[in-house]
């Protein structure tokens, strides 16, 4: 467009994408594999120190012939994970650049054998985070319930929709349910999720519905959900409606904390709404993100949704924390949301293996592995050494 900005000439510049798979193209060029070696061991650098022994332990390794190393059956699974290939098309990859040479059925085998091993991956890459769970989170079981849709290779796949909870602070995956995306009950729901007494499930907007929080109250549990002021009608307790908009305007100071019982209309469920002020940066950050939805959209953004953009607001159960802790659990959820977004966006949903719930746990740990994987890759880069990686204990020459 024209108003792009031009060069001396005139022209306007141009960017593209470039991404080489360097297992794919194995050979192509002198020194491929040596540059294909290095990455790996950068890659290994950013590993648990404890990860090969960790495969041997959980009996990911378990037998003395096929892959016996631990590096090449992470480097297999990394294929199907991250690059999104199937199981057949992984094995074929693997077997043409000199990894392993496995069968699909093979592979899915090793995959289901690696649950364990991959879960533990992820456990200690998150507890490098130093995410800090609220004290009050000890008397409770906390839960962080998401969805995603993940599409079959080629253009005729079938959509499916993955609903799963993980418990904080382990990271174990609890609930893992498995749907076309299509037909009744299909859609991501509290609902569909179990619920035993003293389960605290965290939800994004999406699970902001009154059927929905009803159903977990009714089984003993309490939601912590960020409010979808559209979908969720409130009321004070006298039963007239709540001014939730006039209510956060009330707050001006970034970091203010405001908390107004309320409760959900056409339902006995009673709760909180516990809100804090985004900063000045964070609001710009939103207003942005509107302003793109809305281009894309090709539509106008209402005047009260530009205001809502100024908090976050979350309607809790739970009654005996402080909003203080009510909204640092969900900023913890949110620290995983921003794992998956990475998953879905960077590294790729893929191929889902759906043959059981233990293979489909496999691939979800292998997924929050490579998000993980990345976050730390960044924050390691910020600070990376002239040579390019970091150097191991006990490297010195002797």
């Amino acid at each position: 467009p024209e108003s792009q900005r031009r060069d001396d000439w005139g022209h306007c510049p141009i960017s593209a994408n470039l991404i080489i798979d360097f297992v794919a193209v194995r050979g192509y060029a002198l020194g491929m594999d040596n540059a294909t070696d290095e990455n790996w061991q950068v890659l290994v650098s950013l590993f648990p120190p404890d990860w090969e022994e960790q495969a041997r332990r959980t009996h990911a390794i378990w037998r003395q012939r096929g892959i016996t190393d631990p590096g090449v059956l992470l480097r297999t699974f990394l294929l199907h994970v991250a690059k999104g290939y199937s199981l057949r098309e992984t094995a074929v990859r693997a077997r043409e650049a000199g990894l392993a040479v496995i069968s699909d059925v093979g592979l899915l085998k090793r995959l289901r054998r690696s649950e364990v091993w991959l879960h533990r991956l992820c456990v200690e890459l998150w507890a490098e985070n130093g995410i800090r769970i609220p004290a009050e989170a000890g008397r409770r079981r906390a839960r962080i319930v998401d969805g995603t849709i993940v599409k079959e290779p080629g253009k005729t796949g079938s959509q499916w929709r993955i609903l799963y909870s993980l418990r904080l602070p382990e990271l174990r995956c609890d609930f893992f349910e498995l749907t076309p995306t299509v037909g009744e009950g299909n859609g991501e729901s509290f609902s569909r999720v179990a619920v035993e007494k003293g389960d605290l499930l965290l939800g994004d907007a999406g699970y902001c519905t009154a059927s929905g929080i009803e159903s977990v109250a009714a089984r003993r549990g309490d939601v912590l959900v960020r409010i979808n002021p559209q979908a969720l009608i409130l009321q004070d307790r006298r039963g007239r409606n709540f001014p939730l908009l006039r209510k956060l305007q009330d707050m001006k100071m970034a970091g203010q904390i405001g908390e107004w019982p309320v409760r959900v209309a056409g339902t006995p469920v009673s709760g909180r709404v516990c809100a804090v002020r985004k900063s000045e940066q964070a609001i710009r950050r939103a207003h942005r993100r509107l302003e793109r939805r809305a281009s894309k959209r090709q539509s106008r953004t209402k005047p009260e949704t530009w205001e809502y953009a100024k908090y976050v607001a979350v309607f809790t159960t739970v009654e005996e924390a402080a909003a203080s802790s009510i909204l640092e659990w969900y900023r913890i959820r949110w620290q995983v949301e921003l794992v998956f977004k990475r998953l879905k966006g960077l590294a790729q949903l893929g191929h889902l293996p759906k043959y059981d719930e233990r293979s489909s746990r496999a691939w979800l740990y292998g997924k929050l592995f490579v998000a993980l994987l990345t976050q730390k890759l960044i924050r390691v880069g910020r600070d990376i050494s002239p040579w390019g990686y970091e150097l191991a204990e006990g490297s010195a020459s002797q």
